[in-house]
């Protein structure tokens, strides 16, 4: 058996659609005792304009986190009540692209499944529990606003995109979500909780048998009506909409953000993202030149770190960290930038890096909550896990060299600081 063979053997798992177009991923794991479920769908807090049968909907920030909530309200009792006699420990969230169901349980996994597929399948809003809905999220949103690393984060993007909608907080505002109607809720129910734009993925001690037999008994063996939905997006320019921003906060030290806009990454282009991905590593992770020096003068602490953010019509790569010597932190940075892009990854780290996500992605498919997360999370970015792998593997430096050169350009940064406040 050749090596491919091995990790493909390691990464498999069954892919059914089912007539209602309903994605469905199972891994049986033999000897676990526990089943990790998620069912997800391509909504988040970016979906903000779109048509459904020719209708035309604008939304205000922070529905799809609303509707998430909603979810698990329906006439006939809570669902957190319902999973609390099945023993399952359920959850949701809410990302800018994206809302997912979970339950992770060791019994009752066909009644917990029934409660998830139901639940989900038939939501139920009025005017009165809405409004009750929107004083606990108000909130909740206060709450973030206290947060040093949302608040920098909202920022960079707020300085990257004049537009486009991820310089929204994705819970929203408390003005936007006093906005939100029962028919809202239900136009985005119709546009994007249709089986076709979902995916159900489990992991553990299950069969697909079970999965099919659940699935049925929530009606999605059978085909649905269909419907005509259109996404649509600000058109944004290239260069970010501010060059620096700052904030004052009752904090001890200085957290910065550096950021850059990139080109919104094309459709079905897996090298390119991939090469996203391993970017923070190979700039500033924990093997590279750059963090040694930086954590060893004590100019960061561990929470320094790099990530990369890839959504419809946006893509960027931003840089976190709190310092006493922010400004020395982000020249320093700046030229290991200018120094990779001239000179080229050095050939030892990017193997580093390369092999520890080849690593990460194998040792994730050995946890139930990890390999269903997957699935789901790879099948949403239109591939498979075996694609994703494949792709890495074959990845050189050359590559990496080849395409950072229209990467990280200066003029498309941003930089944001959130200053203590002055007494």
């Amino acid at each position: 058996m050749t090596a491919f063979n091995r990790v493909a053997e390691t990464m498999a798992y069954k892919t059914i659609t089912l007539p209602s177009g309903l994605t469905v991923l199972v891994r049986p794991m033999p000897g676990y005792s526990a089943v990790h479920a998620i069912y997800a769908t391509k909504f988040g807090a970016i979906d903000r304009d779109f048509t459904v049968n020719g209708k035309t909907v604008h939304l205000p920030a922070g529905v799809a986190h609303f509707l998430e909530h909603k979810m698990f309200e329906s006439e006939d009792g809570d669902a957190f009540s319902k999973y609390a006699k099945t023993g399952a420990n359920a959850n949701a969230y809410t990302g800018f692209d994206r809302t997912a169901y979970i339950f992770t349980a060791s019994s009752k996994i066909d009644e917990s499944l029934d409660v998830l597929l139901g639940m989900v399948g038939n939501p139920y809003f009025t005017e009165q529990t809405i409004q009750k809905e929107q004083g606990i999220i108000g909130q909740e949103i206060k709450m973030y606003d206290d947060s040093v690393d949302w608040r920098l984060m909202m920022a960079l993007f707020q300085s990257l995109y004049e537009h486009h909608p991820l310089r929204d907080d994705i819970a929203g505002s408390v003005q936007s979500i006093a906005r939100i109607t029962p028919e809202m809720l239900y136009d985005c129910c119709t546009a994007f909780y249709r089986p076709e734009n979902m995916v159900l993925a489990l992991a553990g001690n299950i069969t697909e048998e079970q999965v099919l037999a659940a699935c049925a008994r929530a009606g999605l063996d059978k085909p649905r009506d269909p419907v005509e939905v259109r996404r649509i997006f600000p058109e944004e320019g290239p260069l970010p909409w501010r060059k620096e921003y700052e904030i004052s906060m009752p904090i001890v030290q200085t957290g910065f953000g550096l950021a850059f806009k990139e080109p919104p990454l094309e459709k079905g282009n897996l090298k390119r993202e991939i090469i996203y991905d391993l970017l923070p590593d190979l700039i500033c992770g924990g093997m590279t030149p750059l963090y040694r020096r930086l954590y060893d003068e004590g100019l960061v602490n561990p929470e320094f770190d790099g990530e990369t953010l890839l959504v419809e019509g946006a893509t960027c790569v931003l840089f976190t960290g709190e310092s006493q010597q922010c400004d020395r932190v982000l020249e320093l940075l700046r030229e290991e930038i200018a120094r990779i892009k001239a000179q080229g990854v050095e050939p030892e780290l990017f193997t580093l890096v390369k092999n520890q996500l080849y690593g990460e992605a194998i040792v994730d498919m050995e946890s139930v909550v990890d390999a269903a997360s997957s699935m789901a999370s790879a099948h949403q970015h239109g591939r498979t896990l075996y694609q994703g792998i494949q792709t890495l593997a074959a990845l050189t430096k050359e590559d990496v060299d080849r395409e950072l050169a229209t990467m990280l350009d200066p003029e498309t940064s941003v930089v944001v600081r959130v200053l203590p406040q002055k007494s």
